[in-house]
């Protein structure tokens, strides 16, 4: 036997076929078109271009590993959460999908919030513009004529798996993040979807992520040649498939992402909200567990932009960022770049750089530009410390933790050590592909979901810790005063 493991990413599609032992036996990947911007704030993508690039990785498995696609059993899914994809009469499409990092509906977060007092305590997080519920509060104030049509909302995996199964369904990782879910309870919330104007009628059925969701469509399994019933997993949200990649499904075991996004994720074993430090607090991808989580929006996304305004890659920034470094200098970099999530809750707030000087050059500015992103994690563990929550063990993932010297001023700004896998993919289309085989065996997640090899343990640089806590506490008195200066 054989799984599969999908992960639908806004740039494209990852597929990865594991053994019965967790080891891969190949990948490939499809792109997809990148979303569009019609306004400043907006993020939307066509999900046709989900389904193009899904189809297109899995015919590149079938193409190299023939053999190995046919003796699937099981398939997960993974995906980016939130994006809130519209359908209507006979499951056709409404409009493109409004994206995660879509700001556009700050507004109605704050209507929705007045309309239902009890919003918080319900879903257990603030109305932040990046969920779903908003969007479509959205869509019914400024799109009528759409809203009236809408039958299903579908997250962006949800879709995918409508196509490949026929089936309305959605794992609780995922639908946690769109704020019509009573998170403690893991079932839909009639008083979150009467705020905007849903009922149940308009949800998908919920699984657990390591669950059977539904089977994969005949003519699916014959066109991949796969001979017998194919089951397809709950499968997880993508942060929640990444930490079963990792193996971070036990309380206290977490890891640190520096992706597009940052993440510095936790696994609880009880629902554990922070609304006032604008912690996630989300069902995990299996039974009876939970996650809480501090998002920022541009972490590697930082680096992305100074790569482009500079016209040098991010390797020489990065090279040039390790080169004589000594500490924090005067440049200090707030990276809300795209608004912020955790701890702020402020679509509208923007980066900075301080302290800039005729000195100052591109080496300064990316170090600086780390140590933001940096001190942003560092926002993120101080509210989940005050809900209580500790980090036991903590993995680094993501195209970010390539960089030594990234990973050095995390470990100091977080004052534990940081474990470092082995050369491997351990992201979102491993962790579907451990839900996808417990999906088809009935395995426990506990032993499938383990912790890959680690081939390095950074640990903080102790002899920059107090002037990396002063530097933080002058980072942490620019958010205010620059907003100030801005209202």
């Amino acid at each position: 036997m054989t799984f599969l493991g999908i992960d639908i990413g806004t740039s494209g599609v990852k597929a990865l076929l594991i053994d019965d032992d967790g080891r891969a036996l190949g990948d490939a990947s499809a792109a997809a078109i990148e979303p569009v911007r019609p306004h400043p704030g907006w993020s939307e993508q066509n999900p046709a271009d989900w389904w193009t690039a899904t189809l297109g990785a899995i015919d590149a498995l079938k193409l190299n590993h023939p053999r190995e696609l046919a003796a699937v059993t099981g398939i997960g899914l993974s995906g980016h959460m939130h994006g809130a994809t519209l359908l209507g009469d006979n499951d056709a499409v409404l409009r493109p999908a409004i994206l995660w990092n879509d700001g556009r509906s700050a507004q109605e977060c704050a209507e929705m919030e007045a309309a239902l007092p009890r919003l918080r305590e319900l879903a257990g997080n603030i109305a932040m513009p990046g969920f779903t519920a908003p969007k479509i509060a959205w869509v019914r104030k400024h799109e009528p004529e759409i809203f009236r049509q809408i039958r299903k909302v579908l997250l962006p995996k949800a879709y995918v798996r409508l196509l490949l199964t026929g089936e309305h369904v959605e794992d609780m990782s995922d639908a946690a993040g769109t704020l019509w879910l009573d998170v403690a309870r893991r079932d839909w919330s009639d008083d979150l979807l009467g705020v905007t104007g849903l009922s149940r009628e308009h949800m998908p059925r919920l699984v657990e992520g390591s669950a059977v969701s539904a089977q994969l469509k005949p003519e699916f399994a014959a066109r991949w040649g796969m001979a017998g019933p194919v089951v397809v997993a709950g499968g997880a949200g993508d942060n929640a498939a990444a930490a079963c990649g990792i193996g971070a499904i036990r309380p206290g075991e977490g890891f640190v992402s520096l992706g597009t996004s940052g993440v510095l994720f936790v696994s609880n074993e009880k629902f554990s909200p922070n609304v006032a430090g604008a912690v996630h607090a989300f069902c995990h991808a299996i039974p009876d567990t939970w996650h809480q989580m501090g998002v920022i929006l541009s972490a590697t996304d930082s680096l992305n932009w100074l790569s482009r305004i500079t016209g040098q890659s991010q390797a020489a920034l990065s090279a040039a960022a390790e080169a004589g470094f000594k500490g924090p200098g005067e440049t200090i970099f707030l990276p809300y770049l795209s608004g912020e999530r955790t701890p702020h809750n402020n679509a509208e707030a923007r980066g900075a750089f301080v302290g800039l000087s005729q000195s100052s050059d591109v080496a300064q500015l990316t170090r600086a530009l780390m140590e933001g992103v940096s001190f942003a994690m560092r926002d993120c563990q101080r509210v989940l410390a005050d809900a209580g929550t500790s980090i036991n063990r903590l993995l680094a993932v993501g195209g970010g933790s390539k960089s030594a010297l990234w990973l050095k001023m995390l470990a100091t700004n977080l004052d534990m050590e940081i474990a470092l896998p082995a050369d491997g993919d351990f992201g979102g289309a491993l962790g579907a592909a451990r839900l996808g085989l417990c999906a088809a065996t009935g395995a426990r997640p506990q032993e499938v979901m383990t912790m890959p090899p680690i081939k390095a343990i950074i640990a903080p640089d102790t002899d920059l810790s107090a002037a990396y806590s002063d530097q933080y506490a002058r980072y942490r008195a620019l958010y205010p005063a620059i907003e100030e200066a801005r209202s």
